[in-house]
């Protein structure tokens, strides 16, 4: 299962990638068969990008969904995507950039996505599409029958959405001619440090359910929280850290004239937040680290780490 799994998930972008090919390949030809397909798609490189998003994997990843009775490839794909629309952009014949912004934004995307390729793998234990993500498991028992169809909107067509909001900055940095300012330097130190906080958080998290499990197996009882580290200081630092790699992006876009850029950034942080709320309830769900949690809420910032003293602690722990 696991073979096919990797099989499918590597074929599956191929019908993108053999347009795009043939587009490249025949645009300039007036001659050629489609010149007037090929003419039209040299004019709209984001209206392409988004039926080629359309076509292959709202349409495509959710017939295959269906056949396999899982979601699991669009999480993985979550990584994928924003690389291939790097080069896209920055391969496009009508693109005009700053070589070493787009270098440095083109460095960055492939390092965030090994970042969270890797952490991905890491959770699954290394399998291709063991399971899919427990948000969709959940909603596919409150849908029951309507699944199917709800799926397609549900899981597929929103990714579209949420996913070209926030990668629209990689259009504009491939699409317009600046020279290098103080605002890059910001956004690749801001970008950094999300990916390298992102890291450390999933990591220590990694760490602390790994040891939980080999306590589960030995029959001992399980650490009910994680509150060391990053996680000392914010409840989802993970998150926090991703959030920084998205608005760091945005900054990248907003330098380049693209002012309205920060709604995806916006909009994928309000998604965020609604998730953490379904990531919180269920935690709370789980008898043995409810208590634990639930003091945990009340002594530690959600997303934005802040400094705990010992003194604060202890105060806030005799207000409880």
């Amino acid at each position: 299962m696991a073979l096919k799994n990797a099989l499918i998930a590597l074929m599956a972008p191929l019908p993108s990638y053999f347009f795009y090919t043939s587009f490249l390949n025949h645009y300039q030809n007036d001659q050629h068969l489609l010149s007037p397909l090929w003419n039209w798609c040299y004019r709209h490189p984001l209206i392409l990008a988004n039926i080629l998003f359309f076509l292959n994997i709202d349409v495509g990843f959710w017939l295959i969904s269906l056949l396999q009775s899982s979601n699991w490839m669009i999480d993985l794909y979550w990584t994928v995507i924003p690389v291939l629309l790097t080069h896209y952009f920055a391969s496009y014949p009508d693109g005009q950039y700053n070589m070493w912004r787009s270098s440095a934004v083109v460095v960055l995307t492939w390092v965030w996505a090994i970042r969270l390729t890797h952490n991905y793998f890491r959770r699954e234990k290394w399998q291709w599409g063991a399971r899919e993500d427990w948000r969709f498991t959940d909603m596919a028992q409150q849908h029951g029958q309507n699944w199917w169809w709800v799926s397609f909107f549900g899981v597929y067509l929103i990714q579209q959405v949420f996913l070209f909001g926030v990668c629209v900055p990689l259009y504009i940095v491939h699409s317009v001619n600046k020279s290098i300012n103080i605002w890059d330097v910001i956004a690749l130190i801001i970008c950094v440090c999300g990916i390298v906080y992102a890291y450390i958080a999933d990591t220590e998290l990694y760490t602390f359910v790994t040891k939980n499990e080999e306590l589960k197996e030995e029959g001992k009882a399980m650490v009910p929280n994680l509150d060391k580290g990053l996680w000392y200081y914010s409840r989802h630092p993970n998150y926090f850290g991703e959030q920084l790699w998205w608005w760091g992006l945005a900054i990248f876009g907003w330098n380049l004239g693209g002012t309205w850029v920060f709604i995806g950034a916006l909009i994928n942080t309000l998604c965020l937040a609604y998730v953490t709320t379904l990531v919180e309830k269920r935690m709370l769900k789980q008898e043995y680290r409810a208590e634990s949690y639930k003091m945990y809420q009340k002594t530690t910032s959600i997303w934005v780490p802040w400094f705990k003293s010992p003194q604060k602690e202890v105060l806030k722990e005799k207000d409880i």
